[in-house]
This record gives structure tokens, sequence and C-alpha cells, in this order.
């Protein structure tokens, strides 16, 4: 008996013994190996050896400054993980991203696919030109155009609550407890403007955008929307021509989709073999429940649409009457993956683009000053909304507003991983291998002195009309660079300047907290955690 017991124990002691020596040789024969001969690059110790460094720094919500911190301290170049180095100088957008350069998108992407791949996470380059192409058209600028007064509707519903809300916080009165919360002091209506700002960027993409069928945030003031109640009906509306309305329960979306980017983002940065064990730890799996969830709202929302046929002329009507050279239309699933990528990138960048921008306004009243009296100059006094695209046109002040807080924020700010193709890559005088990921930190340089000044962390939209613009735009980078770049980009732009006109021609923000910093949290997309201001109304001034 003590025989066998001793026997066991040795077994156990020399499997467990194989597998540490086994995790340990996976990691340290590579390095030794160096096929990709990156030994050299400077970077965090951890990093040379294993992927689970970038995995935790992305799990904890601050990659993009970490990423930063680690340039500052080792130069250019920076190695984030065994065969990954980060370049964080403007000219290497243009290589690493080119039109031409065979460079692809790493193994990162296939984390953020959950019903099939769409035009943002696919890897294959025959396959994202096809569907770029039944995409692309949906953004010309004659069909962003076509948007104008769905944009403008729902900015009134937005103008309107804050309106009502105003005049009853000069009366006294405060709002509901919660995300939406306000209240009244100091003759001005005191809210945190992220969820609102949250809520009126869904309605713009979910109703008029996307889906043709309203959640309702704007009007409910809270964040809603409806998915089927089982992971069963959601797969049973593939094959139905609408969704049973018993089977449909309301979720925070605004809240799952920040999880869903988090976990996206923190499983992308680990390698295949690891992605299976992550999933079963209790951080992830709720992530893989809100990626579920997320999808459970396109797929019935899709079907729901096909089941009704309309006239409606909005994005997804635009998806459906694209065809690929081969004159063949989208699928159900593949409709309904790029309608769920119109519900995450059009919502979640908006959204947190607005916020950052009152934000920055409020933190500085001269700007802010500024870009009213531009208003007042160039749209008249009264408040009305931005009624067309062509007002905008001839707000100079408004766009570098825009422009330099989309600097400053960095909603998109990660590197953005691809990989090195076959005859390998040379970047800056350094030649990378065939198989090295590469990426170019936005956050790091969008903080260049090189190019934006020595006063990079200040919010100054004058900068934009002072020194080398051509080196600021080569060095701008908001919605990527190259045939990946952000296809909807011209919307994007469009949705902030008649958003950030038409609420800053009726209101003035002042911070809550004059010492208030903008905290963010880091999935995909950067976004900002809170932003407590106090509105007035201009004319009450």
């Amino acid at each position: 008996m003590i025989l066998d017991t001793l026997t066991t124990n040795t077994d156990f002691n020399t499997i467990g013994f194989t597998l540490v020596a086994a995790v340990v040789a996976a990691h340290l024969l590579p390095w030794l190996w160096d096929s990709h001969g990156l030994r050299l690059y400077p970077g965090p110790f951890l990093a040379k050896f294993s992927d689970l460094w970038l995995g935790w720094v992305s799990a904890h919500g601050h990659r993009s400054e970490v990423v930063h911190d680690m340039h500052k301290t080792y130069g250019p170049f920076v190695r984030l993980a065994p065969n990954h180095v980060s370049i964080a100088e403007p000219d290497a957008l243009p290589i690493v991203y080119a039109h031409g350069n065979g460079a692809l998108k790493s193994e990162f992407y296939d984390a953020f696919v959950s019903i099939e791949r769409g035009v943002f996470n696919t890897r294959d380059r025959v396959d994202h030109a096809r569907k770029r192409k039944i995409v692309s058209h949906v953004f010309s600028q004659k069909s962003v155009s076509e948007f104008e007064p769905h944009i403008r509707h729902y900015v009134s519903i937005l103008l309107n609550q804050w309106d009502q809300m105003h005049d009853s916080a000069l009366k006294g009165a405060s709002g509901p407890e919660g995300e939406s919360g306000w209240h009244g002091g100091n003759d001005r209506l005191w809210l945190d403007c992220l969820p609102w700002a949250n809520y009126l960027a869904f309605d713009i993409v979910v109703r008029d955008l996307a889906f043709g069928a309203p959640f309702g945030m704007l009007l409910a003031g809270k964040d809603s929307a409806p998915v089927p109640k089982s992971q069963k009906a959601v797969m049973d509306s593939y094959g139905k021509d609408a969704t049973n309305n018993a089977d449909v329960q309301y979720i925070p979306a605004v809240k799952i989709l920040n999880g869903r980017g988090e976990y996206s983002m923190s499983m992308g940065v680990l390698p295949w073999y690891w992605r299976p064990l992550a999933r079963k730890l209790p951080w992830y799996s709720k992530g893989q429940k809100d990626v579920q969830t997320l999808a459970g709202i396109a797929i019935m929302a899709v079907a729901k649409r096909l089941a009704t046929p309309t006239d409606r002329n909005d994005l997804l009507s635009k998806l459906q009457a694209g065809k690929d050279e081969d004159g063949n239309p989208m699928g159900r699933a593949e409709l309904t993956a790029e309608a769920l990528t119109l519900l995450i990138a059009g919502s979640d960048t908006t959204s947190n683009s607005t916020c950052a921008i009152i934000y920055h306004l409020a933190a500085n009243p001269h700007v802010q000053d500024k870009l009213h009296k531009e208003l007042d100059e160039q749209l008249g006094t009264e408040d009305e909304l931005v009624s067309n695209a062509d007002q905008v046109k001839r707000l100079p002040y408004l766009d570098a507003v825009i422009n330099e807080a989309l600097r400053i924020h960095s909603t998109s700010a990660l590197g953005l991983p691809r990989v090195v193709p076959e005859g390998g890559l040379t970047v800056l005088g350094q030649f990378f291998p065939e198989g090295t990921v590469l990426s170019v930190p936005s956050y790091t340089i969008h903080r260049n002195p090189r190019v934006w000044g020595e006063d990079v962390e200040t919010f100054r939209p004058e900068r934009w009309f002072e020194g080398d613009n051509a080196a600021m735009q080569k060095a701008f980078n908001p919605f990527s660079y190259g045939p990946r770049a952000c296809v909807g980009r011209n919307l994007a732009m469009l949705e902030l300047q008649i958003i950030v006109s038409s609420i800053l021609r009726r209101y003035h923000f002042v911070l809550e907290n004059p010492d208030q910093i903008l905290d963010t949290r880091e999935g995909f997309l950067r976004k900002p955690v809170e932003c407590r201001v106090g509105v007035k109304r201009r004319d009450t001034l």
C-alpha cells in the first residue's frame, strides 16, 4: 500500500514536472531559435517569451497607454510578444498598411468572429475584396447624404430630452437613479453625457441606418435592447421568417457591447492554443456570453426585417441590394454578420467620440467660446438643427475641434496587427521576415512631438491651422489606413459634424469637477468611463 502510494505520488510529480517543462520549453525554445530575428528588439521581459504579457495588459483595459509608455522607454521599435513588434513612427503607416504590400490581418481578428466572417474580421484577401465591393457602395458620398434626415431626427430627440430635463432641473427636480440620472443646481442641468451619447448613437444606427426597427433608448433614457431568451431561439431565427415576441428579453446592449470588445481584444492577443483554456476562466466565460448575446441582437433584428419587406432606404436595404462581381448578393448569415459590424462600429465610435468632444469643450472654455462664435456667425444665432451637410462644410473650426478630439482621445488607438508577407518587409531600415506581426499604434503616433509639437497632451484645435499640415495629415490615423481602413468614415464624420454643431448651438457645457480627467477603458476601442457635465441652454445664459 505504501509502495503504491509512493508510486502514485511519483507519477503525479513526474506528470507535473513534464507539463511545466513542456510549457517552459514551448516559450523558451522559440526565443533561443529566434526564427524571425526579433531577439534584439527591446520590450518588456516577459513579452520576449510569451503572448500572455500582452493578454494581461489587454484584459486590464489600458493597452494603448501601456504600449505608449513602452515606446517612451524603449524607442520606436518595441517587442510586444514573441512574434509581434510595435513601430511607433508615422512613416511606418504607409508601409505596414499599404495597398498591395501583401500584408494580411493576423490571428488577432479570429477572436472577433461570432456569426461568420465579415468585412472587418475576414483575413483572406480575395474574400475581403468581395465583401468590400458589396459594402463600400453603401458608404458612397451619395448614400451618406441620404442618411442626413435620419441623423437629424435623432439629434432632435436628444435635444428635446435634454431641454425637458434642463427646464425641470432649474425648477429643482431630479431624474431617476442609475446611468441616466440627473439633477439641477447652480442654474444648470448636471448629468453624465456618456450614456446619452450611447443612446443617440445606438438609435441612429439601429433604427434608420441598419435594422429599421427602434430600440428607443433616447426616449426611454435607458440602455435596453431586445434579444432572444435562448440560444436556440437565436439559431431558429435563421430558419424562420420572424422571431416570436414571446421569446424576447431586454438586455443592456451598451454594457454588453463593451464587454464583448474587452473580451475579444484580450482573447485576440492570445495564441490559438491558449484560447480554449482561457474561455473556461470566469472573466473570459462572461465575455463569450456577451459575444453570443450581441450576435443575438443582430440575428433577431435582421430576421424580423427580412420577414417584412419594406421600401426603406437605409444601410440594410443597401446591403441587401449589393452584389459581388458575379452578381451574387449576400446570404442571410453574411448579411447578418455585416449588420452586426455596422451595429458595433457605427454606435461605438460615434458615441465615444461625441462624449470625448463634449468633455474637451467643457474642459477648455476658450475653445468652446470660439466654436460658439463660428457657429453663430456661419449658421445664425437661432439654435435649430444643422439642416444639411453643406452647412458644416463651411465650419473649419468645428472640423479642427473634431479632429483634435479624434487625435487626443484616439477611439481607435491600438496598433492593428498585420502579418508580414512572403519575401519580408523593410520598415524604416529594419527588415522583418515573412510571418512577423507588425503594428503601428495610433495612440502613440498621435502624440509624436515632432509632428504635433511639444504640447501633444493639450487639446488645442488651433494646431490644425499651424505648422506642417501635410505631416499632421500623414500621422492622423483615426480610421486606420490602406485597403482595410474604416469603410464608414464618411458617414462617421457627417454624424459627428451634425451632432456636435447641433448640440453646441443650443448648449453651453462646464465640467462638474474642474479637475476631472476623462477616464477611459479600452476593449477594441478606447471608451470614456464617465463624463459628468453641467448643461445650460445658451438662450438662458
